[in-house]
């Protein structure tokens, strides 16, 4: 993807500056996506040295998968930090290798975009998106772990932001469509998630760059309003996600 979006936003924002809510700065440097692939690959690591191994039943020897990983069909006690915590989770090296490089990919380029506040954020709600979406409409009992979800989230932001620039679209469809295509093809791999994460990222991204032009006249269209909006709808897509995801009812123990 290279610059392509940092320079979309760059021309956008000389068009409409105060009125958009993104940040385009090539020098900054992608912090967030630097220090979410490091506590990806530290978890992971700490795992494997409490499984003794990376497969199946290895993973469930380590109380750090074991307690972390989202759960469905079935109760555990209002454990609700699962639905956050599976994202930082991984079953295997190549799970892992996949997941960051993807994240590195898309992630990067959307940091410098939106900004790493926002950006964190609609990564966290894509993330929680994935998991309502396995605890809603999941129906055999399942362990799932997995940054895709967020990663997903990611790939309908960019989506968002590029329909909103009116940017070329092939290449992030392209994306999208091999991605969820691997998604329904490849055995043990949970397309509920990848989607809720795909709605989810999608949805924070509208909610950040068309709801305060939407609700707001062009004459309160202050950069501090704008981002106000913003964050309140990022705020209530975080809580919706939680809300599905907790009013399911976390799985069955482990």
């Amino acid at each position: 993807m290279g610059q392509h979006c940092v320079d979309c936003v760059a021309q956008a924002n000389a068009a409409q500056r105060g009125t958009a809510p993104t940040v385009a700065r090539r020098d900054s440097k992608p912090v967030v996506t630097y220090t979410l692939i490091a506590i990806n690959v530290l978890v992971f690591g700490a795992v494997m040295l409490q499984a003794g191994g990376t497969g199946t039943r290895d993973l469930l020897s380590s109380t750090i998968y074991t307690n972390g990983v989202l759960v469905n069909g079935g109760g555990f006690d209002n454990q609700y930090w699962r639905l956050l915590t599976s994202g930082f989770l991984h079953q295997s090296v190549p799970h892992l290798a996949l997941n960051m490089f993807s994240l590195y990919i898309i992630g990067a380029d959307l940091e410098r975009v939106l900004g790493r506040a926002r950006y964190l954020a609609i990564y966290l709600v894509g993330l929680l998106g994935g998991s309502a979406a396995i605890m809603a409409l999941q129906q055999e009992p399942t362990l799932t772990a997995g940054a895709s979800g967020a990663i997903y989230g990611l790939m309908g932001a960019l989506f968002v932001i590029l329909v909103r620039l009116k940017a070329p679209l092939t290449t992030v469809i392209v994306i999208i469509v091999v991605n969820i295509l691997f998604s329904v093809t490849v055995p043990n791999v949970s397309i509920l998630g990848h989607l809720g994460g795909l709605v989810f990222g999608a949805a924070s991204a509208a909610v950040v760059v068309w709801l305060p032009t939407a609700i707001l006249p062009p004459i309160k269209r202050t950069q501090a309003a704008v981002d106000r909006i913003g964050w309140y709808g990022l705020i209530v897509l975080a809580v919706v996600a939680l809300a599905i995801g907790a009013g399911i009812g976390l799985g069955a123990s482990v």
